[in-house]
C-alpha cells in the first residue's frame, strides 16, 4: 500500500530466550512435559535457570521474532511491547532497533523485571520452554502508538499474549485502530495451551470478522476446532477467516483462501539442530512475502525458507541471509 509507513506492526511478549541444551531424563526430573510451552512465576524461573546448563541468551518473544524475520527480508517493521527499565530490558530494545525495527514501547518502572524464556533443547532438537512473562504481562493501552498501528499495512498479534488482562485489552485496542484505518489483523494462535484458556475469545474474534490471516499448526487447529480429524478443523476454520495458514512441521505447510488451498513441502535441513521459532519464522516469511505482493504459494515457500533456516542452528533470530535465500529460489 503506498500509503503505509510499515508493512508489519507486531504486538507480543518483550522476551530475552536463554536456550540450553538438555536431556530427556532432566525435563523429566523437572516435571515438565517436554515440548510444551509453559507460564512460570518468578521464583520457579530462577529454580529452573540455577538447575539447567550454560544458555546462549538472545532477545525473543514470538512475535518479536516474527518481526525479526520480516525485517530481514527487507520489510518495514514496528514491535510493541512491555519490557523493564533493567539490563535484559536493554538488551532486547538494542537487539530488535539494530535489525531496523522501530521500537519505542516506554520500559516499565518500579515493576517485574523483562521477562525471560528459559529454553530446554533435546538431542531430538526438540524444544521445551518454560516462560516468566515479567514485564511483558503489563503492556498497558496506554502504551499503544495509534499512529504507528494505524500506519502500518498489517498487525500482527500473538496469542501468547492474550493471557494477561492487561496486553488483551491493549490487543483490542490494536484491533480497533488497524480495523478503523482499513488495515488488515493477522493473528498467531501460539499453543494448545492459549487456545485451551482462551478457545471462546478467540472463536468470538473470528467469528466477528476482526482475523484476516490466521496461523496454526496442526495441534492448534485441531484444538480450535475440539476435534481429532484435521481436515475438518481445517474446512471449518478456513470458512471463516480470508486467510488461513497451518503449519505441520516435516509435512510442510497449507494455505486456504477465496476457496482455494495452496500446499508447500518442508525445505531440506541438513540437520535439525533447534525448532525453537519454527512457527514464528514460517509466519515472518509469510508475511514478507505478502508486503512484497507475491501471491500465497511463494510466499509459503518463503515461509518453508525461513524455518529451514532457524531450524538448522540454536536460537529464533536468523543467521543467514534471507534474502539471498529467497531470491536463490523464487528470484
Amino acid at each position: 500500500m503506498p500509503d503505509t509507513k510499515l508493512d508489519i506492526i507486531a504486538i507480543g511478549n518483550a522476551l530475552v530466550d536463554v536456550i540450553a541444551q538438555s536431556t530427556d531424563e532432566f525435563i523429566a526430573a523437572e516435571g515438565i512435559a517436554k515440548g510444551s510451552m509453559r507460564l512460570v512465576d518468578p521464583e520457579t524461573a530462577e529454580g529452573l535457570y540455577a538447575h539447567m546448563g550454560p544458555g546462549l541468551e538472545a532477545s525473543g518473544g514470538s512475535a518479536a521474532n516474527t518481526v525479526a524475520g520480516v525485517a530481514a527480508l527487507g520489510g518495514r517493521c514496528g514491535f510493541i511491547g512491555q519490557v523493564a527499565r533493567d539490563q535484559l530490558g536493554e538488551v532486547f530494545a538494542h537487539d530488535i532497533r539494530s535489525l531496523g525495527v522501530a521500537f519505542a514501547t516506554p520500559p516499565l518502572v518500579d515493576g517485574p523485571p523483562t521477562g525471560r524464556c528459559l529454553i530446554l533443547v533435546t538431542p531430538d532438537a526438540q524444544r521445551t520452554m518454560n516462560t516468566s512473562l515479567g514485564a511483558s504481562q503489563h503492556l498497558p493501552a496506554a502504551a499503544l502508538d495509534h499512529d504507528l498501528i494505524a500506519s502500518a499495512a498489517i498487525l500482527y498479534l500473538e496469542g501468547y499474549l492474550w493471557d494477561p488482562e492487561e496486553p488483551r485489552a491493549a490487543m483490542r485496542a490494536a484491533i480497533d485502530v488497524a480495523r478503523k484505518a482499513g488495515r488488515k489483523v493477522a493473528f498467531t494462535l501460539s499453543d494448545a495451551f492459549c487456545i485451551d484458556r482462551h478457545r471462546a475469545d478467540f472463536l468470538a474474534l473470528i467469528g466477528e470478522g476482526l482475523i484476516d490471516i490466521l496461523f496454526a499448526n496442526e495441534a492448534e487447529i485441531l484444538s480450535l476446532n475440539e476435534t481429532g480429524d484435521f481436515e475438518a478443523a481445517v474446512a471449518a476454520t478456513a470458512a471463516r477467516v480470508p486467510l488461513l495458514v497451518v503449519t505441520r512441521s516435516e509435512k510442510g505447510a497449507i494455505a486456504l483462501t477465496g476457496g482455494e488451498r495452496f500446499a508447500v513441502a518442508a525445505e531440506p535441513v541438513a540437520e535439525i539442530v533447534d525448532t525453537t521459532g519454527a512457527g514464528d519464522l514460517f509466519a515472518a516469511g509469510f508475511l514478507a512475502g505478502q508486503a512484497q505482493g507475491r501471491g500465497v504459494g511463494d510466499s509459503l515457500t518463503m515461509g518453508a525458507i525461513a524455518a529451514a533456516e532457524i531450524i538448522s542452528h540454536y536460537g529464533a533470530r536468523p543467521e543467514a541471509d534471507l534474502k539471498a535465500l529467497v531470491a536463490k529460489r523464487l528470484g
